[in-house]
């Protein structure tokens, strides 16, 4: 990866500030893409927009919720982390903001399919693929091995889109496998990521507030985090191809318990003075939860889509917003500390979360909204509210 400079003492474009790391157009993008998509699917939900899409309302919002929001943030990371994992170049300047373009172009055309179907599918599963060839490529290149298992995710990420789109061809049953693979992904990535940051990031803010004594930081990673991760792994594996059977909520409801275990003895409740460092706790724990929930559900104890949305408001939602947030003040040289508009943040998406999943307790249609609109101001609040984060220069 190459990155484009200016001439020494020029002062830099806003496109070059923009264009200069990952984080800046793919968070920025994430969060405003994100919330506007969920304000067009409450839209949709009231009758009062049909979509422009060949998939229908419901479709076009998970596609983009997992293949646009998701993918986004996950790529704003990874190309962010990457550079420090290999010690290679980050991706900059004109490729990365043609690798942008890409990801724009899929959202437009995704939006906007019903008119040529076949050429909005090329377009949208041409960005997965590239962004797994500059992940492999930097990972092999860097001989990073340890990050081997991130790729691969990727790659399934990549293959979970394509099988989406064979839908069109094949029927319903398609879609479900395929949601089911890219929601797996997210899951596998926040416990993969997520089982490095936090502990991680939790013992170097207690350390720096004189918490020196070993029983008091988190616990190191062990063999009860090698047997919790791969017991989640075969439960997420099982899910993804069995769906509902009973056999998968008793691997689910296990996975959950252990995770919850594992997030524990990290120790969270120690950092409660610090929103940056006790929102990953929270975005942990919604994914123990979704475990939790998604077995109950198929014990028939918790409505499915209820128990979903643990998953896709919760986990996914609160944990890419606390890695966003984290990421982008710490690769802009701004202190590591939340401010009111990113705690305000944090709240917001935690009550979505909430409200979403204990719908089955509320109006439906009126927890729906709440949820999704809840949600949405979250992540436009973060895309606009970080704006000058994205577009400014890096403090010195």
């Amino acid at each position: 990866m190459h990155t484009r400079s200016t001439t020494a003492g020029a002062t830099p474009s806003l496109s070059e500030i923009f264009f200069s790391r990952a984080f800046r157009p793919f968070f920025f993008g994430a969060g405003l893409f994100g919330g506007i998509s969920i304000i067009l699917w409450l839209v949709m939900l009231t009758g009062a927009l049909e979509p422009f899409s060949h998939l229908s309302a419901r479709d076009w919002h998970v596609h983009e919720m997992i293949f646009g929001y998701f993918a986004a943030a996950m790529t704003g990371f990874l190309l962010t982390a990457v550079p420090n994992w290999t010690g290679r170049m980050p991706l900059a300047g004109m490729p990365l903001a043609l690798l942008f373009g890409l990801w724009l172009a899929g959202r437009m055309a995704m939006f906007f399919s019903d008119i040529a179907p076949y050429t909005a599918i090329a377009a949208d599963a041409a960005y997965l693929p590239v962004l797994s060839f500059l992940i492999w490529r930097e990972i092999i290149a860097g001989r990073n091995r340890r990050n081997i298992i991130v790729a691969l995710l990727v790659s399934a990420l990549t293959i979970a889109n394509f099988v989406f789109h064979v839908q069109f061809l094949f029927g319903p049953d398609t879609i479900l496998l395929a949601e089911r693979l890219g929601l797996a992904v997210a899951a596998g990535l926040i416990m993969l990521i997520g089982g490095r940051i936090v502990p991680s990031f939790t013992r170097n803010w207690l350390m720096k507030q004189g918490v020196k004594d070993e029983p008091a930081l988190p616990a190191p990673f062990g063999m009860f985090d090698r047997v919790a991760v791969a017991l989640a792994a075969l439960a997420l594996a099982a899910w993804v191809a069995l769906a509902e059977q009973r056999i998968v909520g008793a691997l689910l409801g296990v996975a959950g318990v252990m995770h919850l275990w594992r997030l524990l003895r990290w120790r969270g409740w120690t950092a409660v003075r610090e929103p940056l460092v006790w929102i990953l706790h929270v975005g942990y724990l919604w994914l123990a939860a979704w475990m939790l929930l998604m077995a109950a559900s198929i014990f028939e104890l918790w409505p499915y889509t209820d128990a979903l949305h643990a998953l896709t408001a919760g986990a996914i939602v609160v944990m890419t917003l606390a890695v966003m947030t984290r990421a982008s003040l710490g690769h802009s040289g701004r202190p590591l500390t939340a401010n009111a508009l990113t705690t305000f943040i944090y709240m917001l998406a935690i009550a979505g979360a909430l409200v979403r999943v204990l719908a089955a307790f509320l109006p439906t249609m009126m927890a729906w909204h709440l949820s999704g609109t809840l949600t949405a101001v979250a992540l436009l609040w973060f895309a606009l509210g970080y704006a000058p984060v994205f577009f400014r220069p890096r403090v010195r």
